[in-house]
C-alpha cells in the first residue's frame, strides 16, 4: 500500500487499497489524509486524536475548509472515499452501489489500520455492553464523523463495534425517509422484491440537482466539484441500494445502544419539493430534518442534536457565516465531550473563516 499525492493537492494524500468483505468479495476503498505542509507527524506511538470522515451517497471528499479546522484542533484527519465512491469508482462496478451497509465495515476496519488505529479490542464487547467497562488502554482515539448515508453507515458501525470509536459526529445523517416510519415501510414493501432478484435494477425515480446547485461553483455555489466523482443528478438509484438503506434506517427506528457521545448536525428547516423554490438555498433540500432530529434520539444514551438556521444539506458546506456558526458549535461540543480541558478561546478560534 502506497501513499501518492491527492487530487486535492499540497498537504494531501491518498492510499488506495482492497478489503474484505463477510462475504468474501474484495472492494476497492480509497483513504485520504491532511498534514500540513512542514509539520511533522506525531510518533507512531503517540495517542494522538484522529478523525475519519465518511461521505454521504454519490459523493466524496473534497471539503479542505474541514480537514483544516480538524488539524487546527489538534487531530489528525482522515476521510474515506468508500467503495463504489469518488476516488474508488471502478468501471466495472455500478457507480454509488452497495447491497449491505455492512459491507462497508471491512474497508472501515481497514482503514483504521492503516490509520496506525488498529486498537479496536481483540474480543469485541457485546452488543449493548458499555464501552467503558473494555479497558481504557485498548480503545482508539478515533472520533468517527459521518454525512448524509456516510452518516448512518458510521451510526451503524459503531454500534456493531463497541469501543471502535470514542466519539461520533453525524452531519445531516439518513437516518429516516421523509415524513414518518410508514413512508419507509411502503417503501420497502415497493422495493423488495425487486432487490431481491434484480438488486442491480435502476429505480425510475425523479431526478433534482437542486443541492447541487446551491454548493456547486458550476452554477450557483462556492465549491469546486469534480462532476466525474459526484454527479450533478447522482447515480442512479438502485434497487438493493435502497433496500440496503432501507434496513439500516429500521435499525436505527428500532434503537441503537451506541454508548459513546453523539452530536448530530441539522439545518433548522427542510425544503423538498420537485420545482425549485429560494428557500432551497437556507434549508435541507435532502432530507426531512424534524424526523431526522427525532430518530436521532434513538441512537444512544448521550446524544446532542444542533440545528442550525440557514444551513444546507452538509452544514458544512452552507454559506460562509452559516458554516462559521456549525463550526463553533461542534468547537463548543469538543470541548465539553472530547477535550474537556480546552481553552475556551483557542477552540473558538478554529473555525474556518
Amino acid at each position: 500500500m502506497k501513499w501518492e499525492p491527492d487530487i486535492l493537492g499540497e498537504g494531501f494524500d491518498a492510499c488506495a487499497f482492497q478489503a474484505s468483505g463477510a462475504d468474501g468479495v474484495q472492494r476497492t476503498a480509497t483513504l485520504v489524509r491532511f498534514r500540513p505542509p512542514g509539520e511533522e507527524p506525531p510518533p507512531p506511538a503517540g495517542r494522538c486524536r484522529t478523525v475519519l470522515f465518511l461521505h454521504g451517497w454519490s459523493d466524496y471528499f473534497f471539503n479542505v475548509d474541514l480537514a483544516q479546522f480538524w488539524t487546527r484542533s489538534g487531530y489528525e484527519f482522515y476521510a474515506l472515499d468508500m467503495h463504489n465512491h469518488g476516488r474508488s469508482l471502478r468501471t466495472d462496478s455500478p457507480g454509488g452501489y452497495v447491497a449491505d451497509l455492512a459491507d462497508y465495515d471491512a474497508e472501515i476496519s481497514e482503514a483504521i489500520g492503516l490509520m496506525g488505529l488498529d486498537r479496536i479490542p481483540a474480543k469485541n464487547v457485546s452488543p449493548g455492553v458499555p464501552a467503558d467497562t473494555a479497558q481504557q488502554d485498548d480503545l482508539p482515539l478515533l472520533l468517527l464523523m459521518g454525512h448524509s448515508t456516510g452518516g448512518l453507515v458510521a451510526a451503524l458501525w459503531a454500534d456493531r463495534h463497541p469501543g471502535g470509536a470514542s466519539q461520533l459526529v453525524l452531519n445531516s445523517p439518513w437516518l429516516e425517509m421523509h415524513g414518518s416510519s410508514l413512508v419507509r415501510r411502503a417503501a420497502s414493501t415497493m422495493v423488495g422484491p425487486v432487490a431481491r432478484f434484480r438488486p442491480e435494477a435502476v429505480l425510475r425515480l425523479p431526478e433534482r440537482g437542486f443541492y447541487w446547485r446551491t454548493i456547486s461553483s458550476s452554477a450557483e455555489g462556492e465549491w469546486a466539484l469534480d462532476d466525474r466523482f459526484r454527479p450533478p443528478m447522482a447515480f442512479p438509484m438502485r434497487a438493493g441500494w435502497l433496500s440496503a438503506v432501507l434496513s439500516g434506517q429500521t435499525k436505527v427506528a428500532r434503537g441503537l445502544r451506541i454508548e459513546i457521545p453523539i452530536l448530530v448536525l441539522l439545518s433548522r428547516g427542510s425544503a423538498n419539493g420537485p420545482f425549485w423554490t429560494e428557500e432551497m438555498r437556507r434549508t435541507d433540500a435532502v432530507l426531512d430534518v424534524n424526523i431526522i432530529a427525532l430518530r436521532a434520539l434513538a441512537l444512544g444514551r448521550t446524544v446532542t442534536v444542533e440545528r442550525i438556521d440557514g444551513a444546507l444539506h452538509d452544514v458544512f458546506l452552507s454559506p460562509s457565516k452559516v458554516r462559521a456558526d456549525a463550526y463553533a458549535r461542534l468547537s463548543r461540543w469538543l470541548r465539553g465531550y472530547a477535550d474537556p480541558g480546552a481553552d475556551e478561546t483557542g477552540a473558538a478560534s478554529t473555525a474556518p473563516p
